[in-house]
């Protein structure tokens, strides 16, 4: 039923689908019309077929398709791969099944992000983006909506797709008009085993990109996946880079963001002398931080939008108005309240050090209590706390071991206060530690849940962190005089 290249016969195959969480059960759902047989396996999900991996015979199996929960050392995936069963992931899933668009031109093209941090916002800014161009558009994948429901949608003009590094480690023949990796740091090494491995995954988006490879300009780790990926012939490197940009690339100068990559076409002698003016930093301003300032890495998601909108032929104008219409989702640097002179922020998708680290800089020296802890997933806090120390006036840390933020709180910055928050009783953490940050904060400081840390500890998800916390700075505030809430 397949060849050593992967390729499957879908309408005679027998399909495991290993995970039936939301990938999963749209994966399964995609599939049942469309295969000879379909069983789904999931210890934690009740209504899947199979409980138990070891309860599958590889041998009577043409096809895994993989749930980005599940790391490649599942003993079911490695010996999937061992024996030569395809593993393919929903997004591998997803192309293959893609439909013909309504209007015409075959299946909708697809323009993806990857990268440690910023995913969400920068795919969300590139799918305002090309929704401002006319383009019907979704943003779908890692974002929410699983991608291969968008892929059987005829009526989609173009697909805005974010995608883990879980999603690219099983996909094979996905080509992009154009792809982007916004950056790598330590994350999910405990699912990958290595840094190598984590980076070669976010890799993976390059491959067989048809326009371009979008990378942060100077990044040596990334320029080196851009330069390893095969590519369609005349696919460009387009590096993009907070200040005046080099020939090919998309930057600032002075307070305007310019497209030295896609202005003019690539046989005009003249080309690197001109730049199109995409946006202004005030199209930015409602973007802005605390400080009234667009924080560095808002801007490089906007360059990255604005460089993968368009290599897919969006115009300068609609770059503009997409970043103008652009607004960011909850839990992401997201202001609550201001009570007492102390401003409450909730930034609960800052799930690892490099986030944090990107939040803690929008803030001057010593204005912040951090809220901070939950699962670690293998990284370390060393680099972050050294970093970003000085921002601290305090640290509240949550969590069920506190020992690699508290520990990186004592090696870098011992001068800063740091409350351990009881992680005995899980229902009333936030309110413990919501409560901490307010006996610790004076006028003037920024109470910032960032933790740095993944949330499956605690709370269901990053999501249900962010609630809790804004539930209860929202408390706070009712609570004062007369039970005015203090929000802006």
């Amino acid at each position: 039923m397949a060849d050593a290249a992967g390729d499957v016969r879908l309408d005679t195959a027998r399909v495991v689908v290993a995970g039936y969480g939301v990938s999963g059960r749209a994966a399964a759902a995609a599939l049942r019309p469309r295969v000879a047989s379909l069983v789904t396996v999931d210890r934690s999900a009740p209504d899947a077929d199979v409980a138990d991996t070891a309860d599958v015979d590889l041998g009577a199996v043409d096809l895994v398709v993989a749930s980005p929960g599940w790391p490649p050392t599942s003993p079911l995936l490695a010996e999937a791969v061992a024996r030569g069963v395809p593993v393919w992931s929903e997004v591998e899933l997803a192309w293959r099944l893609r439909v013909d668009r309504a209007a015409g031109g075959g299946p909708a093209p697809w323009v993806a992000v990857t990268g440690t941090n910023g995913k969400t916002t920068t795919v969300e800014m590139l799918a305002a983006i090309l929704a401002a161009d006319g383009r019907r558009v979704l943003a779908v994948g890692n974002v929410g909506t699983p991608v291969v429901e968008a892929a059987l949608d005829p009526g989609l003009d173009v697909l805005a797709v974010e995608l883990s590094s879980f999603q690219l480690h099983f996909t094979h023949t996905v080509s992009l008009v154009a792809g982007a990796v916004l950056n790598v740091a330590a994350d999910h090494l405990d699912w990958h085993g290595s840094m190598d491995a984590y980076a070669a995954a976010k890799g993976r988006i390059f491959e067989r990109a048809q326009v371009a490879c979008v990378y942060p300009a100077h990044d040596e780790r990334i320029e080196a996946l851009v330069a390893a990926a095969d590519v369609v012939e005349g696919a460009r490197a387009v590096p993009f880079s907070l200040g005046v940009p080099g020939r090919g690339g998309l930057g600032v100068v002075e307070d305007v963001l310019v497209d030295r990559a896609f202005h003019a076409a690539q046989d005009d002698r003249d080309r690197h002398a001109s730049a199109a003016e995409l946006a202004t930093l005030g199209d930015l301003a409602h973007l802005a931080g605390p400080d009234g300032h667009v924080p560095a890495h808002v801007l490089a998601d906007a360059l990255a939008a604005a460089a993968l909108a368009r290599a897919a032929g969006v115009s300068a104008v609609a770059v503009r108005d997409g970043l103008r219409a652009f607004r960011t989702g909850a839990h992401r640097i997201e202001h609550v309240a201001t009570l007492d002179g102390v401003t409450y922020v909730d930034d609960s998708k800052a799930t690892n050090p490099h986030a944090a680290a990107a939040s803690l800089g929008a803030f001057g020296t010593g204005t912040v209590v951090w809220l901070a802890g939950g699962l670690a997933k293998g990284a370390t806090y060393d680099d972050l706390v050294r970093a970003r120390g000085g921002a601290l006036r305090a640290a509240v840390v949550i969590g069920v071991d506190e020992t690699p933020v508290t520990g990186a709180l004592a090696r870098h910055a011992p001068e800063v206060r740091v409350v351990r928050v009881d992680p005995g009783d899980t229902g009333t953490v936030m309110r413990r530690a919501v409560a901490a940050a307010r006996d610790l904060a004076r006028p003037g400081d920024t109470v910032l849940l960032a933790p740095a840390s993944a949330s499956m500890d605690q709370f269901r998800s990053y999501a249900e962190r962010g609630e809790s916390f804004v539930r209860e700075v929202r408390a706070l505030g009712a609570g004062q005089d007369g039970g005015h809430d203090a929000r802006r």
